[in-house]
């Protein structure tokens, strides 16, 4: 069995992609996988985690 996580990242205007990375390890290192990003609007987006909920 899974468990997902959606997050709404605030990336801001500078050092965008810095942060992006960032995070995805930070959710890595607690397990969790990207499973899909998702864009909801203009410039903002999701991002849905997933891992074993077993683990």
């Amino acid at each position: 069995m899974v468990e997902y996580k959606v997050i709404k990242p605030d990336l801001g205007f500078r050092r965008h992609t810095e942060k992006l990375q960032d995070i995805l390890n930070n959710e890595a290192v607690k397990g969790w996988k990207l499973y899909t990003s998702n864009v909801i609007g203009q410039g903002f987006f999701i991002l849905t985690f997933e891992r074993d909920k077993n683990r």
